[in-house]
């Protein structure tokens, strides 16, 4: 097989899954073959390695079942960085960008303590770390795994110093009570819609994705547990569903003040802000 065969092998097979799905197969040929995207077109005719053809029809039918690129490459790109991702975190997502981009307006020229919950990949926390110079940084996940992966990836962004990684379940092994923002992406799909998602979805860990009966879980225990560990003026940061606006606001309204949402680039609710009421 050559390079043409192998394009149109995966074009053909991935057609009918993504709409990027060309991208797709040009991530799979860069990975498995060592061929930049932007020298696919002039190589064309180079003949394959049997055994590297193996691995790539392999994947692209692995990918077909549902099976995420990022898992096989392991590699995602987020905030202009590269992450280590496996099955054992969530993909970090562009949408999520938006709320690192709020936390970082409002905090690019201050000292402030962060505390990154549901850190996964490590992808928000180590962001803040690296954008915002003053930054001193706490990320938690109940998984153990994901906290080694989040460490590797600020080991590989430069910031392992300021970021301080605990395995607590939310907030059960956070100490410290005087933190200027609290930030997450939490699961927030509702149990029962997940087996509903798309396979590529559904291929990512259960336990980041689950928010509960009505997706609103973690949202109350953060509402509940945050007064206790921001200062008077700190403030919140969460990713919502797009659906998950009145409903998360009705949570917060209780104990926070100046409480706003922000659309990400699909015009669809993202992130949600809310300031410590005194």
């Amino acid at each position: 097989m050559n390079l043409k065969e192998a394009l149109d092998y995966g074009k053909n097979n991935l057609i009918n899954t993504s709409e990027d799905y060309m991208t797709i197969v040009k991530i799979l040929i860069e990975h498995v073959f060592n061929i930049k995207k932007e020298e696919i077109v002039v190589s064309y005719n180079m003949e394959l390695e049997p055994h590297k053809v193996y691995d790539f029809t392999t994947y692209i039918d692995k990918i077909k079942s549902g099976y995420p690129v990022q898992y096989i490459t392991n590699k995602q790109e987020f905030m202009g960085l590269q992450f280590y991702v496996d099955d054992n975190v969530l993909i970090p997502q562009p949408d999520t960008e938006i709320l690192v981009q709020e936390v970082i307006e409002a905090y690019s020229k201050k000292e402030c303590k962060i505390l990154d919950l549901c850190t996964g990949s490590g992808a928000i926390a180590i962001s803040l770390a690296k954008y915002i110079e003053n930054a001193n940084v706490v990320a938690t996940d109940v998984s153990n795994k994901a906290i080694q992966i989040a460490k590797l990836n600020a080991e590989k962004n430069m910031v392992r110093k300021k970021i301080e990684f605990i395995e607590s379940d939310m907030f059960n092994n956070v100490k410290y009570k005087d933190f200027d923002v609290i930030v997450s992406n939490p699961p927030y799909i509702k149990t029962d819609v997940i087996s509903k998602l798309d396979k590529q979805v559904q291929s990512e860990p259960f336990i980041a994705l689950d928010g509960g009966d009505d997706g609103l879980k973690f949202y109350r225990i953060i509402a509940d547990g945050a007064k206790e560990h921001l200062k008077k003026d700190g403030k919140l940061f969460l990713e919502i569903g797009y659906d998950q606006k009145e409903e998360v606001t009705n949570i917060l309204k209780q104990k926070y003040i100046n409480i706003y949402c922000k659309k990400d680039l699909a015009q669809n609710d993202r992130i949600i802000v809310a300031e410590m009421r005194d």
